[in-house]
């Protein structure tokens, strides 16, 4: 592997970077976990990412679409494992990851057909939901992270603006691959700010280990309950969908026509990918849009740089003192990086909905319906607290909630055209349903 290609990797391990360590610092943080547990975290999540790249990758018989493919943690599944983790704790977390990703690999010749039922007034809907489902954590940890001392103190909101005002001016005066970098750089140079008035602690980077290899079930057995099993088998779906949209993109970009069987072998690799995710306590996994921008700019569509990339994810896994940088990220700067970031999330949803004709009023009531309801019930969760546990998991996730009212009004509105055989997933893909960061 020359220099070349391992340099081109390289650029799509730092355009992911960010996106890729944002999730289980988040859901670590949200769940106490401690600095140990939470560098585990961010490490077997950069493992992870590798290996499920690397599957990708590998195009054979049973899996693998060999287009060049970045997969990373997915921020759709990152408030659902926060709501099981807090209600059936971690272990139930883990058994509906390695059940979800089971259905895909078990079923993923029938998922392609499924693409008809998330047209872009339902995706649309769903992914300005997940953003807006995401904000409020953002705007917590700009002020300095919920319950801490020093909450919205001056410090940490000069912190907080000063990564936005960054990665402004770095959108701003900045063009291709260093603006693609813009959060990550952000990232940085608020640690940096931070460290000289006193609030980042290196102990945990000093502590950490060089080398360490995964471990299965870190933390205690899986444990399967049905709340949490429906809960991420709808997160499974909608990541299927947002892989649907980057496999049909990267496939005109490249000039090589997608076929079903080429989606089936896609399907497979992200299923193998979330239940390795499921079994090593890591996250689900799916493609990652802001690496197709990539692609597209680089012109280089070599699997090649994509195995590079993938193999450099594994080898900074498998050093926990790389991983434990990312832990030592302020909140205020993780904040202002976050809120800039849910706020492009918002926005990816919204040039999806651009394509929707609003001329139907059923499609106008598809979406009001189902963001209210998304929205409602991120900010009062409890609404639905008379209802029985297993049911309650489901519906008082806003995220969850949301993407549920979406698909059936759009079947109960549309119900002909959703079952039309003329509904064609090329029609489909021609947005990328970034879910991801695309700054």
């Amino acid at each position: 592997m020359n220099s070349k290609v391992v340099s081109l990797g390289f650029q799509h391990v730092m355009a992911m970077y960010a996106g890729a360590i944002l999730v289980p610092l988040l859901v670590g943080r949200a769940l106490n976990l401690t600095g140990e547990q939470l560098a585990y975290l961010v490490a077997i999540d950069l493992l992870t990412c590798g290996i499920a790249t690397l599957l990708q990758a590998w195009k054979n018989k049973y899996f693998g679409i060999g287009l060049p493919v970045m997969l990373g943690a997915s921020f759709v599944a990152l408030s659902p494992m926060i709501a099981i983790g807090s209600q059936y704790g971690i272990s139930a977390i883990y058994g509906s990851i390695i059940t979800a990703g089971l259905f895909i690999l078990l079923f993923a010749p029938f998922l392609g057909k499924l693409v008809k039922f998330f047209p872009p007034v339902v995706t649309g809907s769903v992914v300005v939901i997940i953003g807006l489902s995401l904000i409020p954590s953002g705007i917590r940890n700009m002020a300095g992270g919920a319950g801490t001392p020093d909450f919205g103190s001056l410090d940490n909101l000069m912190l907080s603006m000063g990564v936005i005002l960054f990665i402004l001016l770095m959108n701003r005066f900045f063009q291709g691959f260093v603006r693609s970098l813009s959060v990550l750089l952000g990232i940085i140079a608020g640690t940096g700010a931070a460290a000289f008035m006193g609030k980042v602690n290196f102990q945990e980077v000093l502590e950490a280990s060089w080398f360490n290899l995964p471990q299965p079930f870190y933390f205690g057995a899986p444990s399967f309950e049905m709340g949490p099993i429906l809960t991420m088998l709808i997160v499974g779906l909608v990541i299927v969908v947002e892989s649907t949209g980057v496999f049909f993109a990267l496939g005109k970009i490249c000039d090589r026509p997608v076929t079903q069987q080429d989606l089936t072998r896609g399907y497979r690799a992200e299923g193998l990918a979330i239940v390795l995710g499921g079994i090593f306590n890591a996250f689900p996994y799916n493609t990652f849009a802001q690496n197709v921008g990539l692609v597209q700019m680089s012109q280089n569509k070599s699997s090649r740089v994509i195995v590079a990339a993938g193999t450099i994810l594994v080898f900074l896994g498998l050093v926990p003192k790389i991983a434990a940088l990312a832990t030592i990220i302020p909140a205020p700067v993780l904040g202002g990086a976050t809120v800039v970031m849910f706020g492009m999330v918002v926005f990816s949803g919204i040039k999806m909905l651009s394509e929707v004709d609003f001329g139907n009023q059923h499609n106008a009531l598809i979406v009001a319906c189902s963001i209210s309801l998304g929205l409602g019930t991120t900010v009062v969760p409890e609404l639905f607290s008379a209802l029985p546990s297993a049911l309650r998991i489901i519906v008082s996730d806003g995220v969850i909630t949301g993407s549920l009212a979406a698909i059936l009004l759009n079947l109960f509105f549309n119900f002909r055209s959703v079952l039309s055989p003329s509904v064609v997933h090329g029609s489909e893909s021609g947005t990328v349903p970034a879910y991801e960061n695309r700054v």
